[in-house]
């Protein structure tokens, strides 16, 4: 859960805790509403006590999501049953799959928004505030919705950058194209001005984001746009890195492995999130590619880009895994040594093909599966990172642990969140957002040590 605040002076009259839960692409939204309410003369608190309305944007992507979601959603309803707000308003995946059942269930919320309808959050809560209903689902095949009024909640270094809104793909356990419609691309002129303004705001990293990036510009121009995008990006003064999330591995082709080569503040760092290895699982998945064929595009991208560091993500459980599709997955990553891998159980998720499949796998040998390959990658990512010991590389800080007298950072193999940190010993006082030099000395799991030698 984020709980992100934007002015620090407010007005109790008006005056919004906001609440974000879910994925980055979800806290890009949150931020653009921030913006629009800011705007309109709305304040933003981090003390709940202090606020006299609750915004809070959803997420259902799987099972645990929708509990967080359904839970906050509660809890705030009854703190307005007991008096303590005005106004309490759902927004996002939840409200957009569930909206009949939420106004039936908790009559505490006051409106709902869909996922194409953020650009309405200002009038909604005017309504709201006035006693009148507003309840808005706009079309999910609707343009997004493009605002100059993104507020930069977290005023950290970094910032999450979508360049595209829903998916095409259409796998048949998510329930994505359902709440965020098709795949529909930023236009490229947008996205260069909010980088500039994020830039204005101290941002140094931009991280793009997207339901899927590699097919940005499609819809737009006819064409695969996203080397375009990254080389336009990179001319923005004040960005140092871009990195790239969200990579489907059959989309990834030679124009894009190129660009992240050649293009000097493009991070060596690709998320390609695969899912599974054995063919008869992908297949069941509704994936476009084999084994075969993800072992030629880690080939492609490890040949041309010798240091990049790929991050993939995998689901254990798929209904019909067996034991030896299991082991093939298994075999797979041990030979393929990712340097960032994730490992997700099956979320049976309503309205999904995979959802009526015959052969559901049974949570405890999902679970049990996931362990064992996160075990297995543990060795891969110390065997990995033992081999960074002795090596000088640029680090960003993104805090201190001052009781442990410590900097935090990453290395450009590392995403905020999700990725291992750069543990230094203070040297002298350094900024967020400071790039230094810094010699690796010990190595774990997922973390290192170094020390700054600048």
């Amino acid at each position: 859960m984020r709980c992100i605040s934007g002015l620090s002076i407010y007005d109790m009259d008006r005056c919004v805790f906001f609440i974000s839960l879910g994925c980055d692409k979800n806290l890009v939204d949150s931020e653009v509403m921030l913006g629009e309410l800011s705007a309109r003369g709305y304040s933003f608190t981090d003390d709940i006590d202090e606020a006299d309305s609750v915004i809070v944007n959803t997420c259902c992507f799987i099972g645990d999501a929708k509990a967080e979601s359904r839970d906050t959603v509660r809890d705030m309803a009854e703190r307005k049953k007991a008096g303590q707000l005005r106004c309490l308003i759902v927004t996002g995946c939840l409200s957009q799959r569930y909206r009949e059942e939420i106004k039936a269930g908790i009559p505490e919320v006051d409106a709902l928004l869909g996922t194409a309808s953020i650009g309405h959050i200002a009038d909604c809560l005017d309504a709201v505030y006035r006693g009148e209903s507003f309840d808005t689902f706009d079309a999910l095949d609707t343009p997004p919705y493009c605002s100059e009024l993104r507020a930069h909640s977290s005023g950290l270094h970094y910032a999450y950058l979508k360049i595209a809104e829903g998916c095409d793909k259409r796998c048949t356990y998510c329930i994505i194209p359902s709440l965020r419609g098709p795949y529909r691309s930023y236009p490229m002129e947008h996205l260069k001005d909010e980088a500039l303004r994020l830039a204005d705001q101290g941002v140094r990293e931009l991280i793009l984001v997207a339901q899927e990036t590699t097919l940005y510009g499609t819809d737009l121009y006819g064409r695969k746009a996203l080397p375009e995008l990254l080389r336009a990006l990179s001319e923005t003064e004040g960005i140092r890195w871009i990195r790239i999330l969200y990579c489907y591995p059959e989309e990834i082709d030679d124009a894009l492995i190129e660009e992240i080569a050649t293009n000097p503040k493009v991070c060596h760092y690709l998320d390609m999130p695969i899912q599974h290895a054995s063919d008869s699982v992908l297949k069941r998945m509704g994936r476009r590619t084999t084994q075969s064929e993800l072992r030629a595009i880690i080939s492609r991208l490890r040949d041309r880009i010798p240091d990049i560091a790929l991050r993939t993500t995998l689901i254990s459980g798929f209904p019909g895994e067996t034991q030896e599709d299991f082991e093939e997955l298994y075999r797979f990553v041990n030979e393929m040594e990712f340097d960032r891998l994730g490992v997700f159980t099956y979320s049976r998720e309503e309205d999904t093909p995979a959802a009526v499949m015959e052969e559901q796998i049974p949570a405890e040998i999902a679970e049990q599966r996931r362990d064992e390959l996160m075990i297995l990658q543990q060795a891969v990512s110390l065997d990995n990172a033992e081999k960074h010991i002795g090596e000088l590389t640029e680090v960003v800080i993104d805090g201190s642990i001052p009781e442990e007298d410590v900097y935090v950072g990453r290395t450009y193999r590392d995403a905020p969140d999700v990725d291992g940190c750069v543990f230094m010993p203070i040297d002298y006082e350094r900024m967020s957002g400071d790039i230094v030099t810094v010699r690796i000395t010990e190595a774990g799991e997922y973390d290192l040590i170094g020390e700054i030698t600048e």
